[in-house]
């Protein structure tokens, strides 16, 4: 069976009364998947690669349908509650049939037409895509994927007495404290964001504004200051002579590889044939 709540490229195999059956290269029936006429394109041929959303329709069937969802499966979304009824919340998701977010899963009871951030994901007892706006359960700490300055997205979680709970690339909480707030932020916003510091507790302090480079290394300092005294632009790069390096900059071009090397790892420089240049925000 072909995977609820991805997108999935298929192969258009029949037209039938009620739709296009599509298929993938596996051969298997179970695979097989029906695209409704309301989504058929106005010009196919059998054989023809489509890309498609697979979800359970009213009737919790699978489906396929060429509209895009605001959200995937195991993705975080911020979506406008449509209606609440004795069942749950549903949210408005970009398709037909709205996605249903259970009481259990709401952190605070849901209100028509007030929007939330929230997680999708697949339920293992009904089989049925749902949501939950308790997004920070979804997050894992336990091992890091991000250091110290580097650049993450971040979605808005809540606000704390200490700052705001933020969403590190999709997979992590981190914190920004207040201090370190220099715009107005609400849950569910967009952002981008750098790595202030990681503790031992692997909790993660996040700031919107790049950290000063002094905590990188003296050499990439350098460097990145005469980067922003030259509009950004340096006419060097690895293969560079050590004299011009020096003439520029007073450093061996050991050390200067070594610190483009360490600026370019953490996304703050690009190199090309003519020469470095920064990164801006």
């Amino acid at each position: 069976m072909l995977a609820i709540g991805q997108t999935h490229k298929l192969i258009i195999d029949r037209d039938t009364p009620p739709g296009l059956f599509l298929r993938d290269d596996s051969g298997l029936k179970e695979n097989e998947i029906l695209l409704p006429n309301k989504y058929k394109p106005e010009d196919f041929e059998i054989g023809d690669e489509i890309e498609v959303f697979v979800y359970l329709d009213h009737e919790e069937r699978p489906v396929a349908t060429t509209l895009k969802p605001y959200v995937a499966l195991d993705e975080f979304a911020y979506l406008k509650c449509v209606e609440v009824n004795k069942l749950g919340a549903f949210l408005d998701w970009g398709l037909e049939k709205h996605l249903f977010v259970p009481f259990k899963e709401q952190a605070y009871p849901m209100k028509e037409g007030d929007w939330y951030l929230i997680f999708c994901y697949l339920d293992e007892t009904s089989e049925r895509l749902v949501a939950s706006s308790k997004v920070l359960h979804f997050l894992d700490n336990s091992s890091l994927s991000v250091a110290p300055f580097e650049r993450v997205e971040l979605w808005v979680a809540n606000k704390t007495e200490l700052g705001f709970n933020v969403i590190v690339n999709d997979l992590h909480q981190g914190l920004v404290y207040h201090d370190d707030v220099f715009q107005d932020l609400k849950t569910g916003d967009k952002l981008k964001g750098w790595v202030k510091k990681t503790r031992k507790d692997n909790k993660i302090d996040i700031v919107l504004k790049r950290p000063g480079y002094r905590s990188i290394e003296p050499n990439a300092d350098k460097i990145i200051h005469e980067l922003q005294l030259q509009n950004g632009f340096l006419p060097l790069h690895d293969k560079s002579e050590p004299e011009q390096i020096k003439k520029l900059l007073a450093m061996s071009k050991k050390s200067f590889k070594r610190a483009i090397g360490t600026l370019y790892k953490k996304r703050m420089i690009e190199i090309k044939p003519q020469g470095i240049y920064l990164i801006e925000n």
